[in-house]
């Protein structure tokens, strides 16, 4: 790592986003720290990252893996702040919320919010809280969803994992007023990647005999269309670079398609109309 460069840790960076996040900082110039689970998805990032980046092995639901790749990262800045912390790993897992298994509901919990509070708390002494290392303080940017503003049905759990990360960074971000450290939100809308598929195909079919059957069914396939219809990652990536380094961020960035239909009509229409719509698209109301 060069002493000129900006450091930074992307999570969940084998795949999607989060490996467009690493590419476009790494483009850009910087380091990038970039967490994966799995030794082979290190070995892919290390080689195309050379010696503008390394990959660090955790997994954001072990406090425990978390602290110790805190320790390499510190280790390598070499008393130095890091320069931004985003914590983007999760997984999205469907399914009705009254007979949904309690352990899938918790799974998305712990690694979509819980992750994110390890996460700022492991790394926020290397973004600056510990006083002693050198150079400007570093920002949190947290990645959420339009899930973190509107409940789509069938995905209460990763309705509410990213509801309760808004909620957090607002606090946080108040909070650490005290020490420079700054805290963003990213809530993209739907992006050309394969989340709800992969959360689907490890639900299998499991509801199909169930009440909820037919308009889940529904419900997976217009988020696996949004999923390819989306905004491309780069799109995300691009505006994530920008807010970790541009002198006066917002605190909150909404890239959503469509955005008229997909964000500002479902903000601001009476919620009993939205119910309606939404109700009527996917076969819960006649």
């Amino acid at each position: 790592m060069r002493a000129d460069q900006k450091a930074f840790l992307v999570t969940g960076a084998s795949t999607g986003i989060g490996r467009a996040i690493a590419d476009r900082l790494v483009a850009q110039g910087h380091y990038v720290f970039a967490s994966v689970r799995k030794q082979a998805d290190a070995d892919a990032l290390n080689a195309a990252f050379g010696e503008n980046g390394q990959a660090v092995l955790f997994d954001v639901s072990d406090m425990a893996a978390i602290e110790a790749a805190a320790l390499v990262i510190g280790d390598a800045l070499n008393g130095r702040t890091l320069a931004g912390l985003v914590n983007n790993a999760g997984i999205a897992l469907p399914g009705p919320a009254l007979i949904q298994p309690l352990s899938e509901i918790e799974q998305v919990m712990n690694i979509n919010f819980m992750g994110v509070v390890r996460c700022c708390r492991a790394f926020a002494p290397l973004l600056g809280a510990d006083s002693a290392r050198t150079g400007p303080k570093g920002r949190i940017l947290n990645i959420t969803s339009v899930s973190g503003k509107f409940g789509y049905p069938f995905t209460a759990a990763y309705v509410a994992a990213k509801h309760a990360v808004e909620g957090f960074s607002d606090s946080l971000r108040r909070e650490l007023l005290l020490i420079g450290i700054d805290v963003i939100v990213v809530g993209p809308g739907a992006v050309k990647t394969p989340i709800w598929e992969k959360g689907a195909a490890a639900g299998g079919n499991k509801y199909k005999d169930t009440i909820w059957g037919k308009p889940l069914e529904r419900l997976t396939q217009s988020l696996a269309a949004m999923d390819q219809e989306g905004l491309e990652v780069s799109v995300v990536a691009n505006l994530v670079e920008e807010a970790l380094t541009t002198a006066h961020p917002k605190t909150r960035y909404a890239p959503v398609p469509n955005k008229l239909v997909n964000w500002w009509l479902a903000r601001f229409l009476p919620a009993r109309m939205v119910d309606r719509v939404v109700g009527k698209s996917l076969s819960l109301l006649p």
